[in-house]
Parts: structure tokens; sequence; C-alpha cells
């Protein structure tokens, strides 16, 4: 089943002092004078966002980037956007507390997130903190870094982008972002990374020594962003959306860069942790199916200072590709069969020091009531599906 947005109250899934039948005993409470507990009680009632016990942190690659610079403000602006409407839809009725958005195109004064903050806002669903950094994607280097000859190309920027700022990230949170503590790794040079493969062809670099003496590792970026609740200890989210593994040649430009990308964090768990953290993104990377190194991601999924969720959907499970290894229920993406197929590439993982309460994949099964936000075909909101867990500490 999916999640309903008439369960207000839920949204932050915390435990409820004060219920529906609790009118008698707030009656008895008043009679006996304990009209402090009962101040209190009707805060906590009347408050929606007053328990922070449990935080729904999630990741949407949803389709939130446009042919040109502008034009996702022009769309939200004009409120007659069909996929629009279907992609905060699915955000509402999942309401999370945190959420990582990695299509979403980035515009030097927000102006499009601060758009589509307000549409949320409309919704339902309020997000008081935002941040958004300048991505790689679209990002010019004047060289020509996919090997065809030609520059100026949208393969020729740091990370695939037909404009500055085309699909870039964006987080949205109801808990305050210390953006003064940000570390934004997204300019750290691919040849740096430690243990880092750079493609190979007929010997030499790939395309040549000049471009990779200046490619970023990151197709849009590497974050770790603070976000402390009120009240509660600070976190750390590290996010990221890694290019797919596929449109390169055999020198597996792509396959390899995607895979690196994931090791960007194996580096800095390994090395310099932070105290409390949730990994998540789009690894465009599933660890069974599909194209790319999919042992990194096997790997990834086993470590020891991970938890994963694994959050599971019905619709998922309905839609298994019948030639694909991995459990249909953890697909994030509706891909077609013939390529790729329904792959798991979006990811939350807390650290160890979360407790997970609950998980999931915004998939609803075709007879569940909400499917009709994903449209007849599935695919209104884009072939991406929204990935929440639930965690507390």
């Amino acid at each position: 089943m999916g999640v309903l947005a008439s369960k207000f109250v839920d949204a932050w899934r915390g435990a409820q002092p004060c219920g529906a039948d609790d009118s008698c005993a707030t009656q008895t409470c008043l009679r006996q004078g304990r009209s402090r507990w009962f101040v209190a009680c009707l805060i906590l009632l009347w408050t929606p966002y007053a328990s922070a016990d449990t935080y729904r942190i999630a990741t949407f690659a949803a389709p939130l980037s446009r042919d040109g610079p502008g034009l996702l403000l022009r769309d939200l602006r004009k409120g007659n956007d069909d996929q629009l409407a279907s992609i905060i839809a699915v955000i509402t009725t999942v309401a999370p507390d945190v959420l990582l958005l990695t299509d979403f195109d980035y515009d030097l004064d927000g102006m499009a997130l601060s758009a589509f903050v307000q549409s949320l806002a409309a919704g339902g669903v309020t997000y008081d903190h935002t941040f958004a950094a300048r991505p790689n994607t679209g990002l010019p280097t004047g060289l020509d870094m996919d090997g065809d000859g030609r520059t100026g190309e949208a393969r020729d920027a740091q990370g695939y982008g037909r404009f500055n700022g085309d699909g870039g990230m964006a987080i949205l949170s109801r808990f305050p972002i210390d953006e003064n503590n940000v570390e934004n790794l997204s300019d750290i040079l691919w040849h740096d990374v430690a243990g880092g493969t750079l493609p190979v062809a007929d010997g030499a670099p790939f395309p040549t020594q000049q471009a990779q003496d200046i490619q970023r590792l990151s197709t849009s970026g590497h974050w770790i962003v603070p976000i402390t609740p009120t009240g509660a200890e600070t976190f750390h989210l590290l996010a990221w959306s890694a290019t797919p593994p596929v449109f390169d040649g055999p020198e597996d430009r792509n396959g390899l860069r995607n895979r690196d990308e994931l090791l960007m964090w194996e580096n800095r768990l390994a090395n310099d942790p932070p105290a409390s953290f949730i990994v998540l993104g789009n690894a465009n990377l599933d660890p069974v199916d599909g194209n790319g190194l999919r042992d990194a991601m096997g790997a990834f999924l086993n470590r020891a200072d991970l938890q994963d969720p694994a959050p599971r959907s019905e619709g998922g499970a309905f839609a298994a590709d019948p030639d694909h290894i991995g459990d249909p229920s953890l697909d994030t993406a509706d891909w077609p069969d013939y390529a790729p197929g329904n792959l798991r590439v979006s990811y939350v993982f807390p650290s160890m020091d979360w407790t997970v309460s609950d998980a999931g994949v915004f998939w609803p099964a075709p007879d569940d009531p909400d499917a009709k936000l994903l449209g007849d075909d599935g695919l209104a909101a884009g072939p991406h599906r929204l990935v929440w867990v639930d965690v507390r500490r």
C-alpha cells in the first residue's frame, strides 16, 4: 500500500502521547488541576511536527530538469505541467522530513528551488530549509572529454549537461541545514581519488592526458551536509548522483567513473567518517542486474558501517523483469524491459547508530489507490521512484 496523504499527523511518525480517545482523560486531568500536562498535550495534539523521534529521509531522481536554463522555473510558475503535478503529488503523499532530489536544474539565485518548495507547501508539505550548490553538470571544460573529436557538447562538460546546472541536486529539509559547514567534494579530480581507475584506450589515457588532468570525478556532486533537528544531535547527509555506466565505448569511461563515484564514499568512510550519517542518492548501479561494475555496489551494501534497510514496493514486485536475478520489489526505476529493465539504483543507507523503523519505495501495486499518482503507464512522475527510510536514535 502507498502512504496516504490524509495521514498528516503521521508525517513525523513519532509516538503521540495524546490521541483521538483522550478527551475523557483530558477532562479528568483538568478536574484534577493538571493544567501543565493538559497544555503540553494540546501542543502535541495540534502541532503536527511536535515529535522529532523519527525522521523520514528520502531520495528521488524525479525528472526536474528541462532542455534549457530557466525552463523549470517557467513550468513551475505556469502551474499546468502534468509531470510536475505528479512529482509534487508523490512527494506530498510520502511527506519526507528530508529529501534529496538528484535531477533538479540549478540556478544561481535558487529561484526554481524556491518555486518548487512553494508548490509543495500548497500541497501541504512545508520545507523551511533548502540547500543546493552549483553542480559539475554542464560545467564547460573547453576540451574534448568524450573522445569524439568535437568540443562544446554536453558530454564535454565536467558532468554531462546541456547547460550549466543541468540536472543538479537539491536538498529540502524541515530541519536547519548548517550551510557554513557543508563539505563540497565535487571539485576533487578523478586522478586524485585513491584507488581510482581512469580509462585507457590503446595503452594511452582516454581521451587524452590533458582531459584527464582536469577531469573531476563527480558527475553532479558529492556533498556532506550537516542537518540538526531542533533539540537533537547533528547528522550528516552524504549525497551524490552518479553517471550512468553506459553511453561510452570499449574504454568504459562511464562505467569506471560510476564505480569510482561510489569509491569516493568508501574512501571517506574508511578515513574520516562523520559521527552520524546517512548516505543517499542515485548510484545508477544495481548490485546484480543491468550494466556497470555491479560487484562494487554489492560490496557497498555489505559494509559493516552501513545499514541497508532494503526498501521494497509491491509495484516493483508486480512489474518484475523475468530475466533479472535481483529481487524486483527492491527496484527503484521502471525502465523498458529490453534496455535495461527495472533496476535498483537509488539508495538510502543510515550509519549503524540509527534504528530503522520502516522503509519503502513509492511504487504502489496497480490496485492500490495511490497508483493513480503514477499515471496509467506508471511514468507520470518519471521512471524513477521515491525511496524513503524512517530512522530514529
